[in-house]
């Protein structure tokens, strides 16, 4: 069985990281598997910065989740395209396998989950990611019934990591149409939510500053602890 990851790194400098695998789960999304030089060893639920530099010098960076587990030799980013985005369109539509890219991290103490303690992830989106890489984790060390996940999203074909998702359980809300398990076109509600409640958990939020207010209302308004609850919002780059 694999050991639970303990260790918080510090993010340290920029490092060379090769493109390994490039996949396009659907348009203007890709998942991008790196082989990064002098990696660090990271905990489910961080992320790490990816700088791009012009042949003029200007450099631009944005922050990734990193969805692969700590035992993945491998750094896996799931990236969305953003039609302003400064990092995004290029890493979706232009990046191939053995293409280099500067990578920093891994980065974040507070939004991490070592594997071993009950959890609750509810994620929105491409907020999905970090929850991905606690599943993993959690299968690595045979505590994934430590974990339970609730996901939203518009569609299935829209939700990153949709199939790992489902086979591990995840409550799934679909805003227009019906979900896997047959569950009507709608958002997550008390109902959803309020099976995966567990006094000892931590509780992960992370999607959109709407997603993440909402799931926090829904958390507080089933006698969940705010002080359990752990959010990261996401957004484009300023």
């Amino acid at each position: 069985m694999t050991s639970a990851v303990t260790a918080l790194p510090a993010a340290g400098p920029w490092r060379r990281a090769v493109v390994r695998e490039v996949r396009h789960p659907f348009p203007r999304a890709v998942v991008l598997r790196l082989d990064v030089a002098d990696r660090t060893g990271h905990l489910p639920g961080q992320h790490v910065v990816v700088r791009l530099t012009a042949e003029d010098g200007y450099t631009a960076s944005r922050s990734y989740s990193i969805a692969s587990a700590p035992s993945d030799p491998l750094l896996e980013l799931f990236v969305e395209e953003l039609a302003e985005g400064e990092v995004s369109p290029y890493l979706a539509g232009a990046v191939e396998a053995g293409d280099e890219l500067e990578v920093r991290g891994p980065i974040g103490g507070w939004f991490v989950w070592d594997g071993r303690t009950p959890a609750v992830g509810i994620g929105g989106g491409s907020g999905v990611v970090p929850l991905v890489a606690m599943l993993r984790h959690g299968r690595d060390l045979g505590t994934s019934d430590r974990l339970r996940l609730a996901v939203a999203a518009r569609t299935l074909a829209t939700l990153p990591y949709a199939a790992e998702l489902t086979a591990a359980g995840a409550v799934t809300a679909l805003s227009r149409e019906v979900s896997p398990t047959g569950r009507a076109a709608g958002r997550l509600n008390p109902a959803a939510i309020a099976p995966l409640v567990n006094p000892d958990a931590t509780y992960f939020i992370c999607g959109s500053a709407a997603f993440a207010a909402g799931a926090s209302d829904l958390l507080t308004g089933l006698g969940v602890d705010p002080a359990s609850v752990r959010v990261e919002r996401f957004g484009a780059s300023g």
